[in-house]
């Protein structure tokens, strides 16, 4: 089941890279009647151009409003290709008119502070950022991998996902499953912290 923290907009960008963990969530969405307009972001690589075909595709054949960014600068030579569209990414959707939910879940919040740890300050992926919320975070991979098996929904697979030379996919693909091993609780010992911090958050907000 698709878990929710906090409310959600009535009317909302959905950061969609056509990937089943956002297509996932923007199914669940526009079930919710939310008026969604789709935010895709084409990192100007080939999988990008393909991805982009795609949700523009899917867009047109279900009536749904779509906005897509793109690059608007060069490389830093000290940015990681992961920050430099992750960067560019934020840019765009600081520049939309309204909140913007992604797909954020429990599976990523693990990996980005094992991530994090590595470089001695380990954190977590926060509910906000400005323009940003991400509301699916307490919700597990495995759950939103059950609704687009039980919808149907169709998504693409981004090859960068299996490639280790980037840090994510090497924690995802081989330091979790061993720290799995370790501690099979792992996702229930972050889920915990990512509660507190959300309540943590809400409560400085009053």
């Amino acid at each position: 089941m698709i878990k929710v923290l906090g409310s959600l907009p009535e009317k909302t960008y959905v950061a969609c890279s056509g990937g089943p963990d956002s297509m996932a969530i923007l199914d669940f969405l526009i079930r919710g009647k939310r008026d969604v307009t789709v935010a895709h972001f084409n990192h100007d690589t080939p999988f990008g151009r393909f991805a982009e075909k795609f949700v523009k595709s899917y867009c047109e054949k279900n009536d749904i409003k779509l906005v897509i960014g793109n690059i608007q600068k060069e490389k830093d030579s000290k940015e990681s290709w992961e920050e430099y569209w992750r960067n560019e990414r934020y840019r765009f959707f600081e520049s939309l008119d309204g909140p913007v939910i992604t797909a954020h879940h429990l599976d990523d919040v693990v990996e980005w502070w094992t991530f994090t740890s590595f470089h001695g300050n380990p954190r977590l992926i926060p509910y906000r950022r400005n323009k940003t919320i991400r509301p699916f975070l307490s919700t597990t991979k495995n759950e939103i991998w059950n609704w687009v098996d039980r919808k149907d929904i169709p998504y693409v697979t981004d090859p960068g996902n299996f490639d280790d030379k980037f840090a994510r996919s090497y924690i995802r693909n081989n330091i979790i499953p061993q720290a799995l091993k370790i501690n099979p609780g792992l996702r229930k010992v972050i889920k915990k912290k990512v509660m507190k911090d959300y309540e943590d958050k809400k409560r400085e907000a009053c």
